[in-house]
């Protein structure tokens, strides 16, 4: 009872109506689970969450084990550490990333644990044969290749956009970079599931047939000011993104 957690962490939420309330919230549940040691910390983050009343001012404990989280919590009811934040009545809007964030077995444990993930990474199985094996196995050197790290991360973005939805979490605008923005677009109902995948596909092939050896750097300047530096090395250089 309160053990760790298996791969993985615990969440207890707690909300109030001031920041000062937040605290003495923190505290007196600091204070309920220290006099009940037979409390399972799993329990405890499932009653947290859905039998409580939702006020503004909200934060977020986290840790692997019951220890962990009380240390976490005794932080919280000093005014300090959990994720803290405010509702407010501001819009959402959900970003996709581009090439470079892809990694042997992401998605994995969602796959496993979410029938609504899993369906939604197999759908673009589908329009991609061998996808699955590639992001599933053990080769990063394959995944690494654009021809695959593109539709790879195409996949996973829909299926964690589709179980989000499944959630009831909807953006009010979505972005995307690079791969990312196919993604954004395909969600958003731009392109229909095999048009995007097609697109996807073709990309990453065309891009795989680029010459290897290039590189790309990050400037902290405007676009002006670096298109200047690059007069006249046209053919070496190019802004890449802004």
């Amino acid at each position: 009872s309160g053990g760790s957690v298996e791969d993985g962490v615990v969440p207890w939420v707690i909300s109030a109506r001031s920041r000062e309330a937040l605290r003495a919230q923190a505290a007196r549940l600091l204070a309920h689970v220290e006099a009940h040691p037979e409390l399972d910390a799993l329990d405890v983050g499932l009653s947290l969450a859905t039998t409580r009343t939702a006020f503004e001012h909200r934060a977020v404990v986290l840790g692997k084990d019951r220890a962990a989280l009380i240390a976490e919590l005794e932080t919280l009811a000093c005014g300090e550490g959990g994720v803290q934040g405010v509702v407010s009545e501001g819009r959402t809007a959900f970003l996709f990333s581009g090439q470079g964030a892809q990694r042997l077995g992401m998605g994995r444990e969602l796959y496993e644990a979410f029938p609504v993930f899993a369906e939604a990474f197999d759908a673009v199985c589908v329009h991609v044969g061998g996808l699955r094996d590639v992001v599933f196995g053990a080769d990063a050197e394959a995944l690494d290749c654009t021809e695959w790290a593109q539709p790879a991360l195409f996949a996973v973005e829909v299926a964690l956009f589709r179980l989000l939805e499944s959630w009831g979490v909807r953006p009010d605008f979505v972005v995307g970079h690079s791969i990312g923005e196919l993604a954004a677009a395909h969600v958003a109902g731009v392109f229909s599931l095999e048009d995007a995948c097609a697109l996807v596909g073709a990309r990453g092939r065309l891009m795989q047939q680029l010459p290897g050896g290039g590189a790309m750097f990050a400037v902290e300047a405007s676009e002006d000011e670096v298109a200047a530096l690059l007069e006249g090395r046209e053919a070496e250089a190019s802004v890449a993104a802004v």
